[in-house]
């Protein structure tokens, strides 16, 4: 759960005295700051972090942001197109998200092609955090009845979506053997491309043959959306509301949610701040500027709770979902108007089937890179891997305490 601009945290020249996302306190005295505050309830899924870095973005200001908080690897400039490496959601969806009919789900709640973070080549890095490969950025998704039909499949009804089914599977069975009929009289060089095109075709079926499978009964499937909507507060519930389905049905285990774009100009007047995100981050050290990004960045804590209610309130085998889960909640910018990397303001959520005990913050060494909490959060899904990133980014190990 991806929110730019960072966070106002012990990183102005105000220090502690507006520090309102940092946790104090250890074990019963543990407490959240305020932007956390509506954490409360769930407290015990809670770690969160002191001195954590990314050196990956380092004086990109906005644009490599997005791309390098999930792989804190410097993306390669010089290249032509889109050139970094596999994001952990992704490494996780190849361990745990071959079972469901969606690997991994990627959304947004508007669009993340923004001109203060897109520059050139910079909107490959800018406008997604998950990459399934060095070359392969996945584009996030913002209009909610594209995510609803990718969830669901396309129809209004249940009635409808079967029958599309059924017709779908059979034009795919129709596609795939045409498909291997011209493979064979095809030369070397086409024949790599028409295998590619038949990956693609076994994973349609892959995912039309996991469709039968899905969990809906119940599970409260909500009417299907018309598009985007206007109101941005509804479109941000909404989009929250299908991922709550997506793991309710078990559609997909692993989902990367932009919460609002890096560099937007997105204004939140419905909790009394007309001004647009983006050029009140740049707060130069105004205090009523500050005020402004602290209700922002409570308003998008308040839904990211709001979510894990209905996954507390979810019931699966011996507890919820959420004993079943694990989030990682942040930002890969920390004080927004000088545009730095450090510290970073980042959560973990969720009993991860006990591999996970919250309710602490941890105070890390200065400097610890981020990197290290992505090769822990592996490690709790049981993917071995020696380290994380790449370069001055790299992971030094595992953080021991989470």
């Amino acid at each position: 759960f991806y929110i730019p601009h960072g966070a106002i945290m012990n990183n102005t020249v105000f220090g502690q005295s507006v520090d309102t996302w940092s946790s104090t306190g250890k074990g019963a005295d543990f407490k959240l700051g305020k932007t956390l505050a509506s954490l409360e309830p769930y407290k015990k899924y809670v770690t969160t972090f002191d001195n954590l870095e990314n050196l990956a973005a380092l004086g990109s200001v906005h644009t490599y942001n997005p791309a390098t908080w999930l792989s804190c690897m410097h993306p390669d400039q010089q290249a032509k197109g889109a050139n970094m490496s596999i994001t952990l959601d992704q490494i996780i969806a190849q361990h745990i998200g071959q079972k469901t009919a969606l690997p991994s789900l990627e959304v947004c709640s508007e669009t993340t092609i923004q001109v203060a973070a897109c520059g050139g080549a910079g909107c490959y890095y800018a406008s997604t955090t998950a990459y399934s490969g060095p070359h392969s950025p996945l584009p996030m998704e913002y209009n909610p009845r594209k995510v609803y039909i990718e969830l669901l499949g396309e129809g209004d009804t249940a009635a409808e979506r079967s029958a599309l089914l059924r017709q779908n599977k059979s034009l795919l069975d129709t596609v795939s053997e045409r498909a291997k009929a011209l493979d064979r009289t095809l030369g070397p060089t086409d024949r790599m491309r028409m295998a590619e095109y038949l990956d693609t075709i076994r994973e349609l079926e892959r995912r039309v043959d996991l469709a039968d499978t899905r969990k809906i009964t119940g599970v409260e499937v909500p009417n299907a959306p018309l598009g985007e909507l206007d109101d941005f507060d509804k479109q941000v519930r909404l989009m929250f509301d299908l991922i709550a389905l997506s793991y309710q049905a078990d559609l997909t285990r692993v989902v990367s949610y932009v919460m609002v774009s890096e560099g937007t100009n997105r204004t939140y007047n419905f909790v009394g701040v007309p001004d647009a995100f983006h050029p009140v981050s740049h707060h130069s050290n105004d205090p009523e500027r500050i005020r402004k990004l602290q209700v922002i960045e409570r308003y998008h804590m308040e839904r990211f709770a709001d979510f894990l209610k209905k996954l507390a309130d979810s019931k699966e085998g011996d507890g919820s979902i959420l004993d079943q889960s694990l989030f990682l909640y942040g930002s890969n910018m920390s004080n927004s108007n000088q545009h730095d990397n450090y510290p970073l303001p980042e959560i973990l959520v969720g009993g991860a089937n006990g591999a996970h005990i919250g309710g602490k913050n941890l105070t890390l060494p200065a400097h610890t890179h981020l990197a290290n909490l992505h090769l822990t959060i592996l490690k709790k899904f049981g993917i071995k891997q020696a380290s994380f990133g790449s370069g001055s980014a790299i992971s030094t190990g595992v953080l021991t305490k989470v």
